[in-house]
């Protein structure tokens, strides 16, 4: 993957007397999964939502294909971490929703999509149900299956797993992994939680505490490979490439997670 598709042009940003990112470049090739990984409150959220245009820059600027990012489309969707799942909505009802004002698809098209999406989450059979009635970790799928289905080609997941059990966690970081090769879209996670990113990303960009900066940009794939199961977990390369990352934080923040 060579193309630049998104940038960060000397990106920086402050809430008043308040430095949150220091001067920052970097540049997203198409289809990476790249993990924002940093201190809780370092100022990575922030910079995710730069790119939905959620927030702006106090300086410099956010291109996607070559284009400034000033203000949210749909061709970058959010996830959260909370479940944002509409709960008098059903679950094939909240997938739809994504695509409410796509007036480029005809109404048997979004019928097809929200099956396609149904299916790609493996949420079939809980097509009729309503949020109340389904596990966080479903209702996490249908936020993601709803992303996908508007036509968003950047994912921005806000530590979508962080309110999960363990178990569903890892369940669902494997999906996530799975999800993206098949769509092939451009994901940019924000996480605190070491292992998950070096799990989840092809790349992992570091952050220091506030004001963040980039400590490292590490290739996870060329130490990983590209596919992922519970059983990376279990490799050398992923106990080394994880101690790696913690010691580069511990030496940023003395500890401080």
């Amino acid at each position: 993957m060579t193309e630049t598709y998104l940038e960060f042009d000397n990106v920086s940003k402050s809430f008043g007397p308040v430095e949150v990112i220091t001067p920052t470049s970097l540049s997203i090739d198409r289809q990476q999964f790249v993990v924002f990984l940093g201190p809780s409150g370092c100022g990575k959220t922030t910079l995710m939502r730069m790119v939905g245009g959620l927030d702006t820059p106090s300086k410099g600027q956010v291109r996607l294909s070559a284009e400034t990012v000033e203000e949210p489309d749909r061709r970058r969707g959010m996830v959260f971490q909370s479940y944002s799942s509409f709960p008098w909505l059903t679950v094939e009802e909240n997938i739809r929703f994504g695509m409410k004002y796509r007036t480029d698809l005809t109404a048997a098209e979004k019928t097809e999509r929200t099956h396609h999406y149904l299916g790609l989450v493996g949420l079939e059979d809980f097509a009729k149900s309503y949020p109340n009635r389904i596990s966080g970790g479903m209702r996490q799928r249908v936020a993601i299956a709803r992303t996908l289905a508007a036509g968003s080609e950047v994912l921005m997941m806000d530590e979508p797993f962080g309110a999960l059990d363990a178990l569903t966690r890892e369940r669902l970081q494997v999906e996530l992994r799975l999800i993206q090769a098949r769509e092939q879209k451009t994901i940019i996670f924000v996480t605190h939680d070491v292992e998950e990113g070096v799990f989840l990303a092809d790349r992992i960009i570091l952050f220091s505490k506030r004001p963040a900066r980039v400590v490292a940009d590490i290739d996870v794939t060329a130490k990983l490979g590209t596919e992922r199961t519970l059983e990376t977990r279990e490799l050398p390369a992923f106990y080394e490439l994880r101690n790696h990352v913690l010691h580069l934080i511990r030496n940023e923040t003395g500890d401080m997670l």
